[in-house]
């Protein structure tokens, strides 16, 4: 029989996953699979139960938050002698990537997806030597995205930031940065930066462009400069509501990026804090994790 990791964290969004390991084992087992069930028991535990066990299993099926992913996914790219696929049953409050990969929200559907799903090849970000599945922020609305409410992202989707960072305009806090990458290069104050590969950052949908795809090698790039005054914050919310560069909001794609500044910025990756940083170098790398997936998005 081919054997299964099944790795989940206990306590994601409302740790209902729980509730459902006997079906889960009981449907992997039907599928063939010899069936290993792990909860994780701290931060971090599931990177490093991962990267030391995940090479004596066919697949690795992980169960969580965005969080729980990205310490899935460290652990299998960190362990060299391991090649296999990952399976994801999205539990968390955000689920950003789930909804990106097109994921069922559903214990039962996301396992079906599993097993009747083929593999998908997705790229993966690389952050000073850290791996982070679909976002690296800094700035404003890194805390903004994950503090509005639900219901105001589902009813205005990325105009929800502008929204709740107006609250906020008083105190903005903005960062000297030089930014380089293939083709450009800028320096300025920014009070927001983000390099993405999703379709939905915070939970709210269309924030990262148009046309994105999870395995073409690029990541989106989002770069907003600090308003000095009400007029530039106008131009400032025209250029991110409506996608557009101006002197305030540049849109970009990229495979390599590296942001240098002189004081430490604090940067959320996945949306965990990744911690602050005077220069960060990112990296796409094309095609790196195979999703088990039964619709590729």
């Amino acid at each position: 029989m081919k054997r299964l990791l099944f790795i989940f964290n206990p306590w994601s969004g409302k740790a209902h996953v729980k509730d459902h390991l006997f079906e889960i084992a009981d449907e992997f087992s039907k599928a063939g699979y010899l069936v290993t069930v792990y909860p994780t028991q701290r931060e971090k535990d599931c990177y490093e139960y991962v990267r030391a066990n995940a090479g004596e299993y066919d697949l690795l099926v992980c169960s969580g938050g965005d969080g729980t992913l990205n310490e899935a996914v460290a652990g299998l790219l960190d362990n060299t002698e391991c090649d296999i696929p990952i399976g994801y049953i999205p539990s968390g409050s955000t689920n950003d990537f789930a909804s990106s990969l097109m994921i069922p929200k559903t214990v039962n559907n996301a396992v079906k997806n599993i097993i009747e799903g083929t593999e998908f090849p997705c790229d993966v970000g690389c952050f000073n030597g850290r791996w982070f599945n679909y976002v690296a922020a800094f700035g404003l609305f890194t805390e903004v995205s994950y503090a509005t409410p639900q219901q105001l992202k589902n009813a205005l989707g990325h105009q929800a930031y502008i929204i709740e960072s107006v609250k906020s305009f008083a105190s903005l806090k903005s960062y000297e940065l030089k930014v380089e990458c293939e083709d450009f290069e800028t320096e300025g104050r920014f009070i927001y930066g983000m390099v993405a590969n999703s379709k939905s950052v915070g939970g709210i949908k269309g924030i990262t462009g148009k046309e994105i795809k999870l395995d073409d090698g690029l990541f989106e790039v989002i770069l907003i400069r600090g308003p000095k005054n009400p007029m530039e914050f106008q131009t400032m919310f025209n250029g991110f509501i409506f996608q557009t560069d101006n002197n305030m909001v540049k849109h970009l794609k990229c495979s390599e990026i590296t942001f240098t500044s002189a004081e430490p910025i604090p940067w959320v990756l996945d949306g965990e804090f990744g911690g602050e940083q005077t220069r960060v170098q990112i990296t796409v790398e094309n095609k790196k994790v195979r999703y088990l997936i039964s619709k590729h998005p």
